[in-house]
């Protein structure tokens, strides 16, 4: 056997990862209570006692009624495919095949997934860049309403989709994006996983429902105390979103037969989180979110600006670090990173951060930039992307058409057949059936002489 011995290890030294649990340590008291139980007993089927999410009766029902009260939301549901099938089933419930969606570039590909699904078509909008780490920074209202007016100037739009926060922990004008949509009579989805924390503390900012989303997906191992694959969708108490095409599209991407013990963890990581001792556990980790920045800025290295205190993100251009080879030269002593990029290092602390982080974790950071760091990377370039574009192949039919591979000096006004995700940035550079012009074509090949090994040498397009 391969995997149940790895599951034994014992832990790294700092893992810096998701879930945001911590390996167990900061799981919802009553899952951990139950999981020490023993597992065969609770891996049961819909029976009627239990029944599940789209059941109208049984404890599932009740659960999502009271987590709906909790949380604000004019309804709830809890999914066991993670974030992602939620984001899918929340996307199919707005749209129409053949409807046109505005994205931010910086989208999860479950995202493109639920669009390839639906045969919707994507209208993806540029993003702000920071030069400095190659990050995408949130939307401005101001880039949101050109975006929102050049769309809407090629057709209808049936929603807008946002992602708050980011990877990195960074959060916009929420309440003014989704206000500009609604001034265009859109319905806006909000793909939350990294925030079910947000608004609990007074450092934090205000979740997407109070920000007015129609619709909001959180993952509960992400900022919660809840296992992998378990999440929510949310709807926001004003939102006019009929809840019966929400619920045909859930059937359609759910599994039919949910584990009851991930449907127990949404349960168990919403109340504790909401709860005076969920709270109290989110308060201290904030509170050594900020010690270990602390720590780090007297050790003279500068974290970077965000809005939440459990998502680290550490600039390694300045430091003259290739964020890859950094991760793989932490990865070897201990330390394991959520999101290496090429200039920046993303380490989640979640809810109860590992002992002695704010002692251990700089002195480590400190001997990487003795044995790797030198003088600063130049500044990343932005790739050069349309402001709004979308595909001039319907993406369904450019995924599945015959394909060839080409080399990149070749490629310029070829059909991308498959998403092209460069590091930096990692984020749809291409996606199915969009044009790849000179300037996208010049940039990957400077790319790839810039971060060998990263960029491959061909691009796949579709045959002629």
């Amino acid at each position: 056997m391969a995997l149940l011995p790895r599951l034994r290890q014992r832990p790294p030294e700092l893992p810096l990862h998701l879930p945001a649990h911590g390996r167990g340590r900061a799981l919802a008291p009553g899952l951990r209570d139950l999981l020490r139980g023993g597992g065969a007993g609770w891996d049961l089927p819909e029976l009627p006692e239990i029944g599940g999410p789209l059941e109208p009766e049984g404890a599932v029902a009740e659960a999502q009624a009271a987590a709906a009260a909790l949380l604000g939301a004019q309804r709830c549901w809890f999914g066991v495919n993670g974030a992602s099938g939620l984001l899918q089933s929340a996307l199919l419930a707005l749209a129409n095949p053949g409807d046109r969606v505005l994205l931010p570039r910086n989208l999860h590909r479950s995202l493109l997934h639920g669009c390839l699904l639906g045969q919707l078509r994507p209208v993806l909008f540029d993003l702000p860049f920071d030069a400095a780490t190659g990050l995408w920074r949130p939307p401005t209202p101001e880039l949101l309403e050109a975006a929102l007016v050049q769309a809407l100037e090629a057709g209808p739009l049936a929603a807008v989709v946002l992602v708050s926060p980011s990877y990195q922990g960074l959060v916009g004008d929420l309440t003014e994006l989704i206000a500009l949509a609604h001034r265009h009579r859109l319905p806006v989805l909000v793909d939350e996983a990294h925030g079910a924390h947000l608004g609990l503390d007074p450092r934090l900012a205000a979740p997407a429902l109070a920000c007015g989303a129609d619709l909001v997906v959180q993952s509960l191992q992400k900022a919660a105390g809840g296992l992998a694959q378990s999440a929510v969708l949310l709807q926001g108490r004003a939102s006019t979103t009929e809840a019966e095409p929400i619920e045909r599209a859930l059937l359609w991407l759910q599994t039919s037969s949910p584990s009851a013990l991930l449907l127990a963890s949404a349960e168990a990581a919403l109340g504790h989180l909401h709860s005076p001792a969920g709270i109290r556990q989110l308060t201290r980790a904030l509170d050594r979110g900020e010690a270990l920045r602390h720590s780090l800025r007297r050790a003279g290295l500068e974290p970077l600006a965000n809005h939440d205190p459990l998502r680290l993100a550490l600039p390694t251009g300045p430091l003259g670090l290739n964020g890859l080879d950094a991760d793989a030269w932490l990865l070897a002593r201990g330390v394991i990173a959520e999101l290496p990029e090429p200039g920046c290092l993303t380490f989640c602390l979640g809810l109860k951060p590992p002992r002695a982080l704010e002692r251990r974790l700089p002195p480590r950071l400190l001997q990487l930039r003795a044995a790797l760091g030198g003088a600063p990377l130049p500044a990343f370039t932005p790739p050069p992307l349309p402001a709004v574009a979308e595909p001039e192949l319907p993406l369904e039919v450019a995924w599945r058409a015959p394909r060839r591979a080409v080399p990149l000096e070749e490629a310029d006004g070829e059909l991308a057949a498959e998403p092209l995700c460069p590091y930096p940035p990692g984020i749809p550079l291409l996606i199915p059936g969009e044009r790849i012009d000179g300037l996208r074509a010049a940039w990957l090949q400077e790319q790839r002489r810039l971060w060998p090994g990263q960029i491959a040498d061909t691009v796949s397009v579709v045959a002629r």
